[in-house]
């Protein structure tokens, strides 16, 4: 046996020597134990590491401050007699936010009527119609056409629907003008977003759909899908401002997403910088708003472009709003900021036909910079008994009269008639502001970009106010950090807006002389909804109102 056999025989010997030694000792230890505590320990280790990665799960998504308050509702609520009175307490709450409608459900038909009434059916809906609110220039956003609904643009619209009520694109072979309508809709509307600019790479499409909302869910679930194809992602996570749409929260509970909300810059932006700090592997998209519903304010688009570009993320542009007016505005000489196709790294916008494209409510377009991104919103069946299926939306069947109401829209509108309707509604946007800027009890939440002005104050309630302005007719947004109210400003404020800001000023000299509630005034609810720091119990109360009413 050669010398290099020997030594290898010596280390083998030694190691298992060694491991003997181990054995032994590790035995003896062991043998102090029960035999079930052996058996049992790993699986309680386990358990503790599955609870503690669940724990921390939790405070990486609501953080830790809304984990422990969270876990201490949860705890106080076991203490005898405390559940039972604080659903009472939120029952009352729900009662008063409810008071109105339930009063009106009393008298709605819950069966088929055994004779049918016939066309003596539009008289009964006549006299249903006089009983609304009286929305003639009284809204926030709401009805965006100007005028009488008996005449004029509304008119139009009308015909146009009730022309193509039967249609539905759904069949194509059959309804080919409503195919032909939904076309150029999209394409007139991506034209306004700089489709026809080389830097948006010439492919841009898109898809009509009932709404923003629908446009918003159909963008997250498309960007959803194009990243698992393009990085694997299996775990998508969504970064968006406070200030973007409710819609997002939306689609991220639909579609199983983990949503980051991210607070606003001191300009009530969204903060570029705080949303790069949340970016993963699995972020799968970044959204901005141009402008953004609570504020009218327009994010740094540019910025999130170049963000979403660096990390080869999808960003969406919510442009529901704006679509129709900050193309015109830019036109017109207002100092607007980028927002659309030309630039690089936006992937998908959303734009509202039926707001200030002055359509038939359930609009809106969803656009995409290529058809490659597109794809992934569509959904094909091949195993289904009754035939090969594929649909372009989350709707099958669609209302091609709402299709053609919108191509009538815009055909009748043109861009002369878009442009002065945007130079009506942008003065007065300024009038609004002017007007509120010469009330020293309010102030204005940073500097409005559109239509949407957002109102304050260090001195009064604004919501006490808000219940002034409701009395006296008008139906403004309550908003929340900071607390505030808003005024969407459409065509029906043109002849009104004086009339607007009188009411305004005389709610705040009302308020300023007798601070506090008014009987059946929604602003304790509002108040206390804002400071509540269990917004479990928040969300609570608004899903158990919903149930209520609808």
């Amino acid at each position: 046996m050669d010398s290099s056999s020997s030594s290898s025989s010596s280390s083998s010997a030694s190691f298992n020597s060694f491991l003997i030694r181990i054995r032994a000792s590790a035995n003896s230890f062991l043998s102090q134990f029960e035999p079930l505590a052996l058996l049992f320990a790993p699986l309680l280790t386990l358990l503790v590491a599955r609870v503690l990665e669940s724990f921390l799960s939790v405070i990486h998504e609501k953080g830790l401050k809304a984990t422990l308050l969270g876990f201490f509702m949860s705890s106080i609520k076991l203490v005898p007699g405390v559940k039972s009175y604080i659903d009472a307490e939120k029952q009352k709450v729900v009662d008063k936010l409810q008071s109105g409608s339930k009063s009106n459900r009393e008298h709605w038909r819950m069966e088929l009527p055994t004779t049918g009434l016939g066309v003596g059916v539009i008289e009964e809906m006549k006299d249903e119609k006089g009983k609304d609110a009286d929305w003639q220039g009284k809204c926030s956003g709401t009805v965006y056409i100007g005028g009488n609904e008996s005449e004029g643009h509304f008119s139009l619209i009308n015909e146009a629907c009730s022309m193509f009520a039967h249609t539905n694109p759904l069949h194509l072979d059959v309804f080919q003008s409503v195919a032909r309508f939904e076309a150029e809709v999209v394409a007139m509307t991506a034209a306004l977003l700089s489709s026809k600019e080389k830097a948006s790479g010439g492919e841009v499409c898109g898809n009509m759909t009932s709404g923003g909302t629908e446009s918003i869910l159909l963008a997250v679930k498309t960007s959803r899908d194009y990243m698992k194809m393009k990085k694997g992602i299996t775990r998508p996570e969504m970064i968006i401002a406070e200030s973007a749409h409710s819609a997002y929260d939306k689609a991220a509970q639909y579609f199983n997403i983990k949503l980051h909300r991210v607070p606003v810059n001191k300009e009530f932006q969204a903060d570029v910088k705080a949303i790069a700090q949340y970016i993963n592997r699995n972020t799968i998209l970044i959204v901005g708003s141009a402008p953004g519903f609570p504020h009218g304010i327009i994010d740094p688009i540019e910025e999130l472009g170049k963000l979403g570009y660096r990390y080869g993320i999808c960003l969406h542009v919510d442009l529901c709003l704006g679509g129709f007016v900050l193309p015109f505005a830019r036109k017109l000489g207002y100092p607007i900021p980028s927002f659309d196709f030309t630039i690089m790294g936006v992937t998908s916008m959303s734009v509202d036909v039926h707001k200030y494209g002055l359509a038939p409510k359930g609009t809106s377009v969803v656009l995409y910079r290529n058809h490659d991104i597109r794809k992934h919103q569509f959904v094909a069946v091949t195993e289904w008994s009754g035939g090969l299926y594929v649909s372009p939306t989350i709707a099958g069947s669609r209302p091609g009269g709402l299709i053609a109401g919108a191509w009538a829209a815009m055909m009748s509108l043109g861009q002369e008639g878009y442009l002065e309707n945007t130079r009506k509604i942008m003065e007065v946007s300024k009038m609004i502001q002017k007007g509120i800027k010469e009330i020293p009890e309010l102030f204005i939440i940073g500097k409005p970009d559109m239509t949407i002005v957002a109102i304050g104050s260090a001195v009064l309630d604004i919501f006490e106010v808000n219940d002034i302005m409701s009395r006296k007719g008008w139906h403004l947004n309550a908003l929340q950090r900071p607390n505030s109210i808003h005024i969407c400003i459409t065509l029906q404020h043109v002849p009104v807006v004086n009339a607007f800001l009188q009411d305004l000023r005389e709610a705040v000299k009302t308020v300023k002389e007798n601070p506090g509630p008014i009987s059946g005034g929604l602003a304790p609810i509002y108040g206390a909804a804002g400071r509540m720091p269990d917004r479990g119990m928040v969300q609570e109360l608004l899903v158990n109102y919903m149930d209520g009413i609808c």
